[in-house]
């Protein structure tokens, strides 16, 4: 059996960090959207008890690194399904960029063992067995609007972000998760987002709201290392956006627009100028 699927990346409109716990995770609570921006990947079930994947991105680990590897694994190993399975990769989403693009391909992983292998899990038990590989993995099952609470394995279903395009642009430059959180000092000077006030915004369909509460306690943290994050911004803003921000650990940076054209100038400008290696105009994915 063959199957194709598209994996797709995700943005922050807010993110918050509560605390760290003794575990040495932190607490979130965060609105995460999905992009039309996505991967697309082949699986093919074979009778040799091997993982093989191959991937257009030469840069890309290919073994049992590579969390779509352990996510195959994980379900191998969890229903004793002694078949292997070949995967091809056709890689979109930025890399290392706080996108959740491995996140997205582990997701899409999972559910493509449950449907070649016939298993019949549901959703919400693919979610259980993604939090094993990834805290974002739930959410890229899940896919949509959400709020986001725990370590990002707690979920609760929004209604759809209000229709609007989104620039996504990633400088040349790449960012590790685990420092980016490892340089966050949480104090009475810490600016959090109001996330309770954006959830209320999307419930109404205010875009405007949405964006005017738009924040991310890591951007500080990855900007002040990253010059190329600020002056993404700056253009995004300064031609039309009505937000721009980091999202994720970054380094990548989105603007939400209500005029296309606006958009469009923003791209034109942003390539003229080199700020960015990877850039991309979509809209906001609801299944």
């Amino acid at each position: 059996m063959k199957l194709e699927l598209y994996a797709h990346g995700k943005i922050n409109l807010g993110l918050d960090v509560i605390g760290e716990r003794p575990d040495g995770y932190h607490e979130v609570k965060m609105i995460m959207q999905t992009v039309e921006v996505c991967d697309r990947l082949e699986f093919e079930d074979i009778d040799e008890d091997v993982i093989q994947l191959k991937s257009d991105a030469a840069f890309l680990p290919l073994d049992g690194d590579n969390l779509i590897c352990k996510a195959c694994r994980l379900m191998k190993d969890e229903y004793d399904i002694k078949k292997g399975v070949r995967i091809s990769l056709e890689k979109h989403i930025p890399v290392a960029a706080g996108m959740a693009g491995g996140s997205a391909d582990a997701a899409a992983a999972l559910v493509a063992m449950n449907e070649i292998f016939a298993l019949g899990l549901s959703r919400d038990r693919l979610m259980e067995l993604g939090v094993k590989l990834g805290a974002d993995v739930p959410y890229c099952i899940m896919k949509g609007t959400a709020l986001s609470e725990g370590i990002g394995e707690k979920l609760t279903e929004l209604a759809p972000m209000p229709d609007c395009y989104i620039l996504i642009a990633k400088p040349g430059i790449s960012v590790s998760t685990k420092e980016a959180y490892g340089g966050l000092v949480l104090d009475e000077h810490t600016l959090h987002p109001d996330i309770d006030g954006m959830v209320e915004a999307i419930k109404a369909g205010d875009l405007k709201g949405v964006t005017d509460r738009m924040g991310n306690v890591l951007e500080p943290v990855t900007a002040g290392k990253h010059e190329e994050i600020d002056i993404l911004e700056a253009a995004m803003k300064d031609r039309g956006a009505l937000n721009a921000m980091m999202t994720g650990s970054g380094p990548t940076v989105f603007g939400i627009y209500d005029d296309k054209a606006k958009a469009m100038d923003t791209v034109r400008y942003i390539k003229e100028n080199d700020q960015a290696k990877q850039i991309f105009l979509v809209k906001p994915y609801n299944v």
